[in-house]
């Protein structure tokens, strides 16, 4: 069998009708008769759409785990095609234009997402902050983040090998899924490309099952979540490379800059900028061995370098060391008290050498304690 279309269903029984109907003449039409199935991936409908779907003969998969993400994980699997269309219940794809998607599924592309903002939005089809505030933004995240050809990151009508697709290994069961699909295709160099699609106004008379601020802010975090350089890494270095050109500066001299005088409190802010960044880069590193050890992210050569550079000797020396340092400045910083019998001092002079050598202390002990976590998470990985 060539082609399976695979139609999510909660309760669609006003709309599920013209969708199966569609799904008929647009495979027959590319793929011939009796070389396709269409496939309802059931939620749990109460409105009678299970014998909608009998009916218009699709085949019924029944699934009991609740959400968009499952329903077609499930109907995934049971699919007999080589090819898979996915597409929503609520007539806003018409089925019966498949036929790009699977001319550019014959030519050896394994994804093949619509773009609803080439072929067009219908008036009334969708939202106003979702047409020009969240799907232009999240999918630009998503290129940025993935370097994903992908402009439309979260457009439901979507075409893809299916064997391809389920190496993958996709988790999520809500609408995260959407974005799960791309973002693993991406990591994983899946060859992809885009077709013109037309969004039509959804066919219901109830609301959507999509919530605009929670399912965008799911779709932010996941991301996020599947990137520690953006969330992590790439923050944490900023804020250290910061931190450090201002403690250089100010741990010498104050800076007078107009009437504004940068002393000892900005140095502790910029100390505070050092610490912060450097736990910030330690989580991109455990974040990003978690992720590939639980498959959410595709294995990396780097990390397997990353273990042989830096093993757990070489972090506790590196800790040690700037500990040992932080020792020495505190020693320091007690003697120079002690030459004024322990009375009062200059702040903006005591407390230079004060923060600095509890900075690399903190450092120091941070170094040292993620060392030993990073070991124990490389033999996970290992």
């Amino acid at each position: 069998m060539e082609l399976s279309i695979v139609i999510p269903c909660l309760n669609e029984a006003e709309t599920l009708t013209v969708c199966i109907q569609n799904a008929h003449v647009g495979a027959q039409k590319t793929c011939g008769a009796g070389n396709y199935e269409v496939i309802v991936a059931d939620n749990g409908s109460t409105d009678g759409s299970q014998e909608i779907a009998r009916w218009e003969n699709a085949r019924l998969v029944n699934v009991p785990v609740r959400g968009y993400g499952a329903a077609l994980m499930a109907g995934i699997q049971a699919a007999q095609g080589e090819y898979i269309i996915m597409g929503d219940a609520d007539d806003s794809y018409d089925f019966r234009e498949v036929a790009p998607f699977v001319e550019k599924l014959r030519q050896g592309f394994d994804l093949v997402m619509g773009n609803r903002f080439q072929g067009g939005i219908r008036p009334g089809a969708m939202p106003f902050l979702h047409q020009y505030l969240g799907n232009p933004v999240l999918s630009f995240i998503g290129r940025l983040f993935f370097k994903s050809p992908v402009s439309d990151f979260h457009c439901g009508l979507r075409g893809f090998r299916r064997d391809p697709i389920l190496e993958l290994n996709l988790r999520t069961t809500g609408m995260e899924f959407a974005s799960e699909m791309v973002v693993k295709a991406s990591l994983q160099k899946l060859r992809m490309t885009e077709v013109p699609t037309i969004l039509y106004p959804d066919g219901r008379s109830r609301p959507s099952h999509l919530r605009t601020w929670r399912d965008g802010w799911r779709h932010l975090c996941f991301l996020l979540l599947y990137s520690p350089r953006w969330l992590f890494l790439y923050p944490g270095i900023l804020l250290v490379t910061v931190g450090v050109i201002f403690s250089a500066i100010l741990l010498v001299t104050p800076v007078r800059i107009g009437n504004i005088n940068f002393d000892i409190g900005t140095l502790l802010y910029a100390t505070l900028f050092i610490i912060v960044g450097l736990q910030s880069i330690i989580f991109s590193f455990f974040t990003k061995i978690f992720g590939i050890s639980q498959g959410l992210l595709p294995e990396d050569k780097r990390m397997d370098l990353l273990f042989k550079k830096f093993n757990l000797e070489t972090g506790l020396l590196t800790g040690v060391v700037l500990i040992v340092l932080g020792l020495a400045i505190s020693i320091f910083a007690l003697a120079y008290w002690q030459k004024a019998k322990f009375g009062p001092l200059a702040p903006s002079i005591s407390l230079r050498f004060i923060i600095l050598g509890v900075t690399l202390l903190t450092l120091g002990s941070q170094i040292i304690l993620a060392s030993f976590f990073f070991s124990i998470l490389g033999l996970k990985h290992r």
